[in-house]
C-alpha cells in the first residue's frame, strides 16, 4: 500500500476494548482534521482489533470495503450462554462442558455451515427496527437465517478444568461479510451439547488489510485465552456521552502514527472491490476527466471498449494516484461515478 499525505485515504486502526467503533474514530478525525470518516464494519464495544476507516472523499467507497471477507480470533467460554452471546450479557442457559473430541467435531461441522441465524442483540432490522432494540424492549423477534461462508475455523488454544473438559477455546475464523462470530460460538456449543458465549473477540484482517499494519497496535495486548479472560474481568464499557477531549502523550503518538500510516486507494484494493483499473493517458486527459468531459477511449492508455457492460472502473494516473471511479452501464455506455479533483 502506498502512503498518502492528504485526508482522502484509508486508515488501519487498532480498536481497543471499551469504546464503540464510532467513538474510536475520534482519533482519526483529530489526526487528519476532518469530520468525513467512515468505518467499514463495526466492532462491538467489548471487541478489539482492526477497523478499516475511509477518510475524506474515499468514504464513498466504504460500502465496497465493508463487503470484504474478514478474519477473527475468538475466545469462547463454555458452560453458559448469555442473551447477547458475549460476556456483558445476562446468562440465559447453562449446560455441561464439552470434551475435546466433541468440540473438535463441532468445529469441523460448523466450518461447513452455509446459513446462520444472527444474534438477537444485533443491528439486523426486523420490520424497520433493530433486533437489539426489540430485544431490550422484551419483544420476541424471529430473525431469519442468512447465507454465510466459513472459510476457516481452527482451534489454536484450549483451557480445561480438572476433569479435562473444555472451559475455554481460542479459535481462528475466516468468514464472509455479515457472519457473526457470536453466533458461531453459540452454534459450536449446540453441536457439542453445551452452551457458550464469547469472552473475547479480536479482528485480525479485512480483505488484504492486516492488524499488523494498524495504527495503535502497540496499545493492544497479545490475544490469548488468559489475556481475554483478564480483559473481560476488568472490562467497563465507556460511557456514550461525549467526554472532554484530553491530549495525552499516548493520544498524540497515536494521531502521529495515523498520519504516517495513511494509505491511498490502490490497484489491489480496487481489484478486491471488484473494480477494473484503467490509466489516464496524459495531463490533458486528466484535466478533461476532472472537468467531467465526455468519456472517450483517447482519455486512457487502454481501450475502454474492452471492458464488459455493467462494470465499475477505477481510474489512476501514471503515478498510480487514484483519480475517481467510472462505469459502463448494462448497454456498455460509460459514465462518471465520482472524481477526486
Amino acid at each position: 500500500m502506498e502512503k498518502k499525505s492528504s485526508p482522502d485515504g484509508i486508515v488501519l486502526l487498532a480498536k481497543r476494548p471499551g469504546p464503540t467503533s464510532f467513538a474510536s474514530l475520534n482519533s482519526v478525525k483529530k489526526s487528519l482534521n476532518t469530520t468525513k470518516v467512515g468505518h467499514t464494519g463495526t466492532l462491538d464495544s467489548f471487541a478489539q482489533g482492526l477497523l478499516v476507516v475511509c477518510t475524506g472523499r474515499l468514504t464513498k467507497l466504504a460500502g465496497n470495503i465493508t463487503a470484504f471477507d474478514k478474519s477473527y480470533q475468538a475466545v469462547i467460554h463454555f458452560g453458559k450462554e448469555t442473551d447477547t452471546l458475549e460476556y456483558t450479557g445476562n446468562v440465559i442457559k447453562e449446560a455441561a462442558l464439552p470434551t475435546e473430541d466433541a468440540l473438535r467435531q463441532a468445529v469441523e461441522k460448523i466450518s461447513q455451515q452455509t446459513m446462520q441465524v444472527p444474534p438477537t442483540f444485533s443491528a439486523i432490522h426486523i420490520n424497520g427496527e433493530r433486533a437489539s432494540d426489540l430485544a431490550r424492549k422484551g419483544a420476541q423477534a424471529e430473525i431469519p437465517a442468512r447465507p454465510v461462508k466459513i472459510y476457516k475455523a481452527e482451534i489454536k488454544e484450549l483451557k480445561t478444568n480438572k476433569e479435562g473438559l473444555i472451559e475455554y477455546a481460542l479459535i481462528d475464523f475466516s468468514v464472509s461479510k455479515g457472519t457473526y462470530i457470536r453466533s458461531l460460538a453459540r452454534d459450536i456449543a449446540y453441536e457439542c451439547k453445551s452452551a457458550a458465549h464469547l469472552t473475547g473477540l479480536y479482528r485480525t484482517k479485512v480483505g488484504n488489510f492486516k492488524i499488523e499494519d494498524a495504527a495503535g497496535l502497540n496499545a493492544l495486548k497479545p490475544f490469548t485465552i488468559n489475556s481475554a479472560v483478564e480483559e473481560a474481568s476488568n472490562y467497563k464499557a465507556e460511557p456514550s456521552e461525549k467526554k472532554p477531549f484530553v491530549m495525552t502523550p499516548e493520544e498524540q503518538a497515536l494521531q502521529e502514527e495515523i498520519r504516517t500510516k495513511l494509505l491511498s486507494f490502490d490497484h489491489s484494493t480496487a481489484a478486491e472491490c471488484g473494480f477494473k483499473s484503467i490509466t489516464i493517458s496524459s495531463a490533458q486527459a486528466q484535466a478533461d476527466f476532472f472537468n467531467g468531459k465526455k468519456i472517450t477511449t483517447s482519455m486512457f492508455t487502454q481501450n475502454i471498449r474492452e471492458f464488459a457492460p455493467d462494470t465499475q472502473i477505477a481510474v489512476f494516473n501514471e503515478n498510480n494516484q487514484f483519480l475517481g471511479l467510472i462505469y459502463k452501464d448494462e448497454k456498455g455506455r460509460p459514465g462518471y461515478r465520482f472524481v477526486l479533483n
